[in-house]
């Protein structure tokens, strides 16, 4: 009624006005028609006047509509278009504009905005666009890109004029883009997930891995079906006491030390975080499908309490039974000594050192004996190397024997066997155990070895008396045993005399760090004369440490702390460079090649690998090797006979010489000549020194040249100092002389001089 209020009004106002004019006409008959048609004239004046007025409010009405409709669409976070049904009016919101790429002006456009709606979002009639509510369509962006929308439209506004009825609508749409992701990226991954718990279960299976799950607090564990197939049970959960039945006697104490762990890894864990991720690994022994132990690795987690997961501890278990297996034969073949069957020097060494860092947690110290068997190699030259390994079996077996009350026992190389007893306050422990091996050494010697005689002698000292590791208090007992003075059976205890020496070499070795950073080692040469033409056929390089002051430190000095400290391998790296590198320099300068001879030691020859140093140092120099000599010592070829023929064969098959030095010093068996691969043997100087006045010498050094002449080896001999001794041994038929009858060792300057001298010798007698 309200909305017609106005209009009523005005319709009583102009019947009331046609009221009073008609009254007046009516009382004034001659003036009828004129007052009528007055009243006629202003009643359609007022009638045009007021149609304007309505006119113009509507429009005002309408615009203002439009515009709070306007607002209130803009402020929408929904893609909107404002429009009537014939297209004449649109606008759209900046929300559209963002997702399709076109500007509002754009789309004012009709032609524009079909281009962005699809056909079907026409309908044919307002009420059937109206109708259709949440329809779903794509719309092109300016870049031809689709986005998937969802639409309601509202009609908010009605307006009439002459002609026809105008409806304002209003379409509000949503982009369903993201949501069709999140749906594919959904699907997507359920499809994945389903794959992946596929594999997971496969994999689990064909890869024998079961998990093995405990709920905090619970009494049971969760048993995977692996798991029950691997250990031949059949209920999905196995309480504590039934799982640890199933543990092999020996395992009990893990499996309770597991629970222990277990209880206060889960206090723990529910307070640290990092805790929590930590994964512990154990191994143990359990009953299994087919009534035989395995052995299984267990991997687990514990997870704090307040997670309230489904197993708050728990890991996977795998049968680690055939890699046990595996690693048994890997540990002996690593760890087992071949000759005596008991543990080598790496388990020894592994062994000490953990036990080095337990007594040093503890408090509880141990002693570390070196026994040595007195000139073993006796035993190899005169009833050969089969009975030389019974020989060292059976002193393993005596040594093992002697561990009544404890301990570890190995070989820790050639003739060495070593022993590391606990100590219970008892100073004399030590030399018990030791007379006690060698009484049974003796007494098996007495049996199998009567006409040798054989003993053996041993150094040894506590873990406490000193040491940063095991390694250096393993170096202060072989440091005692090297302190002897050759006497059989001999013990020595590691003390302050023996380690007084030990800090005199602590000091030259800081010194020596020193001298080789410094480059104050240089080689001197010492010639080698061909005895039937003077000429010379070759030189030694030997090493020398001249100190800043111009003071010369005898090789004797610093050698041997050089070989305990393992700096000998520097400087052996040294020699052989700067001794090919001055080979070539000489040849370069169109002197008359010759041999270069260098000296390897034990470290050299056995921690090291000679031949790829060898092949280094000519590859960098372009030494020819047939201009190299490698000279070893008797008892260091004799040290191992089997590695060292090998090692010295590998040097042969590179072209390099191979000479034995100070042959004739030890107990060797001439014998040896013909199963070392070498091309020069070296007479000691022992032997030389007495050959123009003992007939003995004389006979034993012709001995050994013929000898080595039949296996064509052709023989040297140094420490000549004599034209007597240079004689006898020309006769003998010696082929070459080293002495200072030739010449000392010299700096490379003098020996270069001496080169020259001798090739213009050379010169002069074949001109």
């Amino acid at each position: 009624m309200r909305k017609y209020s106005k209009i009523i009004v005005i319709i009583a106002s102009y019947a009331a006005f046609a009221l009073t004019a008609l009254n007046i006409a009516l009382r004034i008959p001659a003036y009828t028609n004129v007052i009528m048609g007055c009243f006629a004239a202003a009643a359609a004046v007022s009638v045009a006047i007021l149609a304007f007025f309505i006119i113009n409010f509507e429009r005002e009405r309408a615009r203002k509509e439009r515009e709070n409709i306007s607002r209130i669409m803009q402020s929408i976070n929904a893609m909107a278009i404002l429009w009537d049904a014939d297209f004449r009016y649109v606008e759209v919101n900046s929300c559209l504009t963002n997702a399709i790429g076109y500007t509002s002006q754009d789309l004012s456009d009709i032609k524009t905005l079909k281009k962005v709606l699809p056909s079907d979002a026409f309908a044919p009639s307002l009420q059937a666009v109206v109708n259709n509510r949440d329809e779903e369509f794509y719309v092109t962006a300016k870049g031809g890109a689709k986005v998937c929308t969802i639409w309601n439209t509202s009609i908010v506004s009605v307006s009439s004029d002459r002609k026809r009825t105008r409806y304002l609508m209003l379409s509000i749409g949503l982009d369903l883009s993201e949501s069709i992701r999140m749906k594919e990226d959904l699907i997507k991954y359920s499809k994945e997930l389903a794959e992946s718990e596929t594999r997971y279960s496969l994999s689990m299976e064909l890869s024998e891995i079961g998990l093995l799950l405990k709920a905090s607090g619970s009494s049971s564990y969760y048993v995977s079906q692996q798991l029950r197939n691997m250990l031949g049970i059949n209920s999905e959960y196995i309480s504590d006491g039934v799982l640890r039945a199933r543990f092999h006697p020996s395992d009990v104490m893990t499996f309770d030390a597991l629970g222990g762990a277990m209880v206060n890894c889960a206090a723990q864990d529910a307070q640290d975080e990092e805790s929590a991720r930590t994964v512990h690994c154990t191994e143990f022994r359990l009953l299994s499908a087919d009534n035989t132990y395995h052995w299984y690795q267990f991997r687990y987690k514990i997870n704090p309490a307040e997670t309230k997961l489904l197993a708050d501890i728990g890991g996977a278990i795998l049968d680690i039974t055939q890699n046990k297996e595996k690693d048994s034969l890997i540990e002996k073949m690593a760890y087992i000594d071949d000759v005596t069957q008991i543990y080598n020097r790496n388990k020894f060494m592994q062994i000490g050192q953990e036990t080095f860092e337990c007594s040093r947690d503890s408090g509880i110290t141990y002693w570390v004996i070196v026994l040595d068997i007195d000139n073993f190699h006796i035993i190899n030259d005169t009833c050969g190397y089969t009975n030389g390994n019974k020989l060292l079996n059976e002193f393993g077996k005596v040594v093992q024997d002697s561990l009544t009350s404890g301990g570890f026992g190995a070989r820790i190389g050639g003739d060495n066997f070593a022993l590391l007893i606990r100590d219970i306050g008892d100073e004399s422990l030590p030399v018990n155990i030791i007379r006690t091996i060698q009484d049974k050494f003796k007494t098996m010697c007495a049996d199998n070895f009567s006409s040798q005689g054989m003993t053996c002698s041993a150094g040894y000292c506590k873990m406490s008396d000193g040491g940063e590791d095991f390694a250096k208090v393993l170096d202060h007992a072989e440091f005692s045993l090297s302190m002897s003075d050759g006497t059989k059976n001999d013990i020595i205890r590691y003390d302050n005399a023996v380690h007084d020496k030990i800090i005199k070499s602590a000091a030259i070795e800081n010194e020596l760090v020193k001298a080789i950073e410094n480059h104050e080692l240089v080689l001197y040469y010492q010639p080698k004369i061909h005895l039937g033409n003077g000429t010379l056929i070759g030189m030694e390089a030997l090493i020398r440490w001249v100190r800043p002051d111009g003071t010369v430190v005898p090789p004797s000095e610093f050698i041997p702390v050089a070989e305990s400290s393992l700096l000998i391998t520097k400087i052996s790296d040294f020699v052989l460079y700067e001794a090919c590198r001055q080979n070539k320099a000489w040849q370069d300068m169109g002197l008359p090649p010759i041999t270069v001879s260098i000296n390897l030691t034990a470290v050299d020859f056995y921690q090291t690998d000679v031949k790829e140093s060898i092949i280094k140092a000519l590859d960098a120099t372009g030494l020819d090797p047939q201009w190299l000599d490698v000279e070893l010592t008797e008892s260091l070829a004799l040290k191992d006979i089997d590695h060292a023929i090998q090692q010295m064969q590998e040097i042969r098959d590179l072209g390099v010489k191979l000479s034995m030095d100070d042959f004739g010093t030890g107990y060797s068996s001439l014998s040896y000549i013909q199963v070392l691969p070498i091309t020069l043997l070296k007479l000691d100087r022992s032997f030389i020194m007495y050959l123009e006045e003992d007939e003995i010498s004389r006979e034993i050094v012709s001995a050994v040249i013929r000898i080595a002449k039949s296996k064509k080896i052709e023989t040297i001999a140094e420490g000549i100092e004599t034209i007597g001794q240079a004689d006898i041994l020309k006769e003998a038929g010696c082929d070459h002389a080293q002495g200072y009858f030739y010449g000392k060792p010299m700096p490379k300057d003098k020996f270069e001089e001496f080169m020259q001298m001798k090739a213009r010798e050379s010169a002069s007698v074949n001109a």
